[in-house]
């Protein structure tokens, strides 16, 4: 069965984690998930291809895993948490895979990061029928967020509290 057309489906560079992608890549994530047992771990290093025909792996899912091209996992149905998993096993950090998804170093990803992440210019639509909004305010990310209600102070205060003065 050929599957339904989204609108996120226009969000270049993003492949986004619904149930299809779930059913899709039930395979790739369940081999993920196996890597959080250290009986696992050593199995899967020790012979990783024969390993993940324990998993009902596509060739090309098993590729992608072999090859550790994490974009194609995501293309392919896995999800980043459980993807991450496997990087994890390979000693790396969440900010490495980032980086590495993203085709920079981890000091450039950082600081794009703490700069307010990756620019909307061009990254709105594959197919460019999606326009950014027009106005003095549509580019600043102030006007993109509604301003957040000041919570209610509460009034009672738990007896861990009160004994810390």
């Amino acid at each position: 069965m050929a599957r339904e057309p989204h609108d996120y489906d226009d969000i270049p560079g993003t492949f986004v984690f619904d149930a299809e992608k779930s059913r899709q890549g039930y395979g790739i994530n369940m081999f993920c998930m196996s890597l959080m047992k250290d009986a696992n771990r050593r199995e899967f290093k020790a012979n990783e291809a024969a390993y993940l025909k324990k998993f009902p792996l596509s060739p090309q899912q098993a590729e992608a895993i072999l090859e550790r091209d994490y974009n194609r996992m995501l293309e392919l149905g896995g999800n980043i948490y459980f993807t991450a998993k496997l990087g994890a096993t390979d000693g790396h950090s969440f900010r490495h895979l980032a980086a590495t998804m993203t085709g920079s170093t981890q000091d450039d990803y950082a600081a794009m990061m703490l700069a307010g992440g990756r620019s909307v210019e061009g990254n709105r639509s594959k197919s460019g029928t999606v326009k950014p909004p027009e106005g003095p305010k549509a580019m600043t990310k102030a006007a993109a967020k509604p301003a957040a209600k000041p919570r209610p102070k509460s009034k009672r205060v738990s007896k861990a509290r009160s004994k810390r003065g």
